[in-house]
């Protein structure tokens, strides 16, 4: 009779873990950072038809990196379950903590539970009245959640757009200086000989939850609308 493969709990949990954050890591990085009217979302993203950020419900968007099948399934879950809360009560109690404490039990059971874990990394931002609202949750892959004050930087080599943004922020930023900030963190990652790299328009992937639009805040900045914005 044969033997059955032992593995203890602790070595299978570290190596869902090590699995998921070497693929989430292959992609392109994400920079969602608050500005002085809003939350900004900067992508590195060729392929504009495959979205790594989009709006959620009215002053909520969300940005992912990973796989994105598995992301997708979670941003269309994340619509009907927004859609669902503000219908049955009322649009206000649908909130950006609500919907990250339900992506973060969802990516804990699957971490959890099956074999393979979701190789994602999500940050889920929200618009309030003020800027002393906005929130900004990231969670990672295995259901953890962080309430970010200023900044967030998912997948990629994060460490220098970090730098960068650290070096550079501040709460009161206006769109322009806030675009050029975070694509400046963008372009140290991948540049050759050191070198930061220029991004142009048509590499990037950009949305904006502006507070003064009325209703819904989310808005995508494509074409002229972004390219009077970026650094000359």
């Amino acid at each position: 009779m044969t033997m059955p493969f032992y593995a203890s709990a602790e070595q299978i949990m570290r190596d869902r873990a090590e699995y998921a954050r070497k693929n989430i890591m292959r992609g392109r990085p994400v920079v969602v950072l608050k500005y002085a009217e809003g939350v900004l979302f900067v992508a590195e993203n060729p392929q504009s038809t495959l979205h790594k950020v989009s709006e959620i419900y009215d002053r909520i968007g969300f940005a992912a990196v990973g796989r994105y099948s598995e992301y997708e399934t979670l941003r269309v879950a994340g619509i009907r379950l927004a859609d669902v809360r503000g219908y049955s009560y009322d649009r206000r109690d649908v909130t950006g903590r609500a919907l990250a404490n339900a992506y973060a039990q969802t990516l804990n059971s699957i971490f959890t539970e099956q074999q393979k874990p979701f190789e994602v990394e999500l940050c889920v931002g929200e618009v309030g009245e003020t800027s002393a609202d906005d929130r900004l949750y990231r969670l990672l892959f295995d259901g953890s959640i962080f309430d970010e004050p200023e900044y967030v930087v998912l997948g990629g080599q994060g460490e220098p757009i970090v730098a960068v943004l650290k070096d550079g922020y501040r709460a009161d930023l206006p769109l322009a200086e806030a675009l050029g900030l975070a694509i400046r963190g963008l372009g140290t990652v991948g540049a050759d000989n050191g070198k930061p790299r220029e991004l142009a328009p048509n590499q990037l992937e950009v949305a904006v939850l502006d507070r003064g639009r009325p209703t819904r805040k989310f808005r995508r900045l494509q074409g002229a609308a972004l390219t009077a914005l970026l650094p000359q």
